[in-house]
């Protein structure tokens, strides 16, 4: 009987999951945490096909002039311009301390979560444990972020682990951020001991305006400018929105911009699909910026004429009467 029961004590926990036996003697290797508790732990995660079938839809896929109508409604912008009136002393505090432009804070939140109101009903877990073990296309991304979360200590998370609660891809907070960035960037910005992405304004602005400043935002600096290609403007291949060229060396190729613009200054160019047809826009280095929080081009550009929107909003008499 005795043996038995050693026996049963010393079997591990059953793992519910394809390759959660490999993943959790990854884990356990590596932080000394308790095989059996991992395995709980993500056991009581379950496969979600709405997060399955919301990946293989993303809105990125949309062309620029129905993803536009998506954030730049007057809704959003009214909102933003709100937000940014009632928090205004503590994003300005935050955006001079980072360097960076209040407005793209908020813009950020506005894109992400409409300013806190929608920060996703997911389950963490069952999000990272879905994609992680179920989505071959990206499943080594997802479980190094479930690794992460699993790594990250409890004064970095707004709650216990199988609470945690955000976006279909396991992004938390109003400015959703993934666990590899709640680690790499996020701040305590209230001084409070913790790190909260849910329910502490001044830490999830600290948050974002940090994220931003380490990956290169220049105080100041444009985002992107509109071009006019000639008929005979030179065929571009961009792979991305890495400035690549001075602004003069692009001019030389038919890309005339329609503001003033530093000849000098680093560019690249983009191609959206508008309303009216082709749009193109020199894009800088802190357009790039914004693509490190989502890589899509149009993702950034809807930052971008939000932050703007926003900006012109705040500074409207008309708009300050309301």
């Amino acid at each position: 009987m005795l043996l038995a029961l050693s026996c049963l004590i010393a079997t591990p926990a059953f793992a519910d999951h394809p390759g959660q036996a490999q993943f959790v003697q990854e884990v356990a290797k590596e932080t000394g945490k308790d095989p059996a508790a991992l395995n709980a732990l993500l056991n009581g995660a379950n496969k979600q096909q709405s997060i399955l079938n919301a990946i293989s839809r993303p809105a990125e896929a949309k062309p620029w002039s129905e993803y536009r109508q998506i954030f730049m409604t007057p809704a959003r912008i009214d909102a933003g311009i709100h937000f940014y009136r009632e928090h205004r002393d503590l994003l300005e505090k935050v955006g001079k301390q980072y360097g960076v432009a209040p407005e793209y804070i908020v813009a950020i939140l506005g894109v992400e979560t409409f300013y806190g109101r929608n920060t996703g009903s997911y389950k963490v877990l069952d999000a990272l444990v879905t994609l992680g073990f179920y989505y071959p296309p990206r499943a080594s991304f997802f479980r190094g972020e479930l690794k992460t979360l699993l790594e990250l200590p409890d004064n970095q998370l707004a709650g216990p682990l199988d609470t945690l609660t955000g976006s279909y891809a396991g992004a938390q907070g109003w400015g959703q951020f993934m666990p590899d960035s709640i680690r790499d960037y996020a701040v305590d910005e209230d001084g409070d001991g913790r790190i909260d992405l849910q329910n502490s304004l001044p830490d999830i602005f600290a948050s974002v305006a940090n994220y931003f400043a380490k990956h290169g935002w220049v105080t100041g600096g444009i985002v992107a400018a509109r071009a006019q290609p000639d008929g005979a403007a030179k065929p571009l291949t961009i792979k991305d929105s890495t400035p690549l060229w001075p602004v003069e060396q692009l001019e030389a190729w038919g890309y005339a911009p329609v503001q003033h613009l530093d000849p000098g200054a680093s560019t690249t160019v983009q191609k959206f699909q508008g309303e009216n047809g082709p749009e193109y826009w020199f894009t800088f280095q802190n357009f790039y910026v914004i693509t490190r929080y989502n890589r899509s081009p149009m993702y950034a550009m809807a930052v971008n004429q939000l932050a703007q929107a926003i900006a012109q909003g705040v500074n409207s008499p008309e708009t300050a009467s309301r």
